[in-house]
């Protein structure tokens, strides 16, 4: 009778996995924490924003049930005198500045850093005017937090609407 022709499946699989153990090992050679450390350490600058996307102050945005738009600004190391609020616009516009007696030492070695101290230069923040009343805004400054409530309208704005006339391609007035 002929011969069976097979695969040695367990030979394959024990390659594979002796193949797998190599590189991790490699890897693990290469890439030590200590190493990767050094690395980090290297690169890392204390004045660069390494979450840009997140903003500064941190800051909570929300409705309160009865319409109420309530902006919340975390606001440790500021005095409430250089704060600036004002309305362009359909923006509420935010600026401040750091109190100077906050800003630390030179030549400090931090532990650990988390704060971080920085003027703030025109936020903007939507809040149209056809919908909320910017005569009654509420803003108080307690316990580092700056909170800026602005009501809504009671009567409705009504904007002018101004149709656009669309023509087809190749068409002119």
């Amino acid at each position: 009778m002929g011969e069976k022709t097979g695969i040695d499946l367990g030979k394959i699989m024990d390659d594979i996995f002796e193949k797998a153990g190599k590189v991790g090992s490699t890897i693990q050679q290469n890439l030590s924490l200590s190493r990767l450390e050094e690395k980090i350490r290297a690169k890392w600058d204390e004045n660069t924003d390494y979450y840009p996307a997140f903003s500064y102050p941190p800051l909570n945005v929300y409705i309160k049930p009865d319409k109420t738009l309530v902006f919340e600004f975390a606001m440790a190391g500021f005095n409430e005198k250089e704060i600036d609020l004002s309305f362009r616009g359909d923006y509420m516009m935010f600026s401040a500045a750091v109190a100077e007696d906050i800003l630390h030492e030179e030549g400090v070695k931090y532990f650990k850093k988390r704060l971080r101290f920085k003027d703030v230069t025109e936020q903007r923040y939507y809040v149209p005017a056809d919908k909320f009343d910017r005569e009654n805004v509420c803003a108080v400054f307690r316990h580092g937090v700056l909170k800026v409530e602005v009501p809504p309208r009671q009567e409705t704005v009504h904007v002018e609407t101004v149709k656009i006339k669309i023509s087809g391609e190749g068409e002119s007035d």
